[in-house]
């Protein structure tokens, strides 16, 4: 077990606005404390207007580093010394790195998706036929770790299709001779029928809104797996239409696990402790129901 707090105890954290919900410290707290590391991981609310100060404190006190998450990933790049190639194509950093007062930036979003999607969801990427709903930060970072990953068909729509296109377009600059395409939501019951991967990357059925779904439910067939990015709630409207329909389901929760588990690999060089995260995290969730 992790021992008292100390002068060896080295800092670690999350930066957003607000973060009063995030489940980041009682996840990393726990996983630091499975595996008797004298580290500890606090949440810091830092308004939009105080970021560069804020990223200065990572070296100023000595911060291991920190996760960012809403609305800072795009804001903390221009104060970083090093950005790794992924984060820059995303466009976004959610891990900051302090390496002896140089700053690198990460994004371990895309990745923690794809590890999940293959380790919870049982699908090789390759195979994998892509229907993407959104066409925002969350939807570009899933598209390029799945094209990363080996997927040759991302078709994206938007209800601002014009997102959509262009995303599309810069997807195929990256991936030349992949099958990337967008089409306009009026487009989704035929396409749908061709996909076996529906990624669900909008806003659309998070909680208080628990009801609402992005598609309706005849869309749904029983060869998809659909994948939600949203955790709580822990089943989404559009995973219980799915059920009904026959269909596989895969939840956001495992997204925020690894992409979490890459960070705390970053910071401590450990292999982490994705189950004892995973219990965390659901222990929580389902504690508030």
């Amino acid at each position: 077990m992790m021992g008292e707090i100390d002068s060896c105890t080295r800092l670690t954290g999350l930066f957003g606005h607000p973060v009063g919900h995030s489940l980041s410290p009682l996840m990393h707290n726990r996983a630091f404390q499975e595996l008797g590391l004298p580290y500890l991981y606090a949440a810091f609310d830092i308004e939009p207007s105080n970021i560069a100060s804020a990223v200065e404190s990572i070296r100023a006190l000595g911060l291991r580093g920190v996760n960012v998450t809403i609305p800072h990933k795009v804001a903390v790049m221009p104060f970083l010394d090093e950005i790794d190639e992924e984060a820059r194509q995303i466009g976004a950093v959610n891990t900051i790195v302090n390496e002896n007062g140089r700053l690198i930036g990460y994004n371990t979003d895309g990745r923690g998706y794809v590890q999940s999607l293959i380790e919870e969801g049982n699908i090789n990427p390759p195979d994998a036929r892509v229907l993407m709903l959104g066409a925002g930060g969350a939807a570009r970072g899933v598209s390029l770790a799945l094209l990363r990953a080996g997927v040759e068909r991302v078709v994206i729509t938007n209800r601002t299709y014009a997102k959509a296109e262009q995303l599309a377009v810069e997807l195929t600059q990256l991936f030349p001779g992949r099958d990337i395409r967008s089409i306009p939501v009026e487009q989704i019951a035929c396409e749908i029928k061709e996909s076996t991967l529906l990624v669900q990357t909008t806003s659309i059925g998070m909680h208080p809104d628990n009801e609402a779904s992005p598609i309706p439910a005849e869309y749904l067939h029983s060869r998809l797996l659909v994948s939600d990015l949203i955790y709580n709630p822990l089943q989404t409207r559009i995973q219980r239409d799915a059920l009904a329909a026959g269909a596989r389901i895969h939840s956001g929760v495992g997204m925020f696990i690894y992409q979490g588990a890459l960070s705390f690999e970053y910071w401590t060089g450990r292999k982490a402790p994705v189950h004892i995260m995973r219990e965390a995290v659901l222990a929580s969730l389902t504690a508030d129901k």
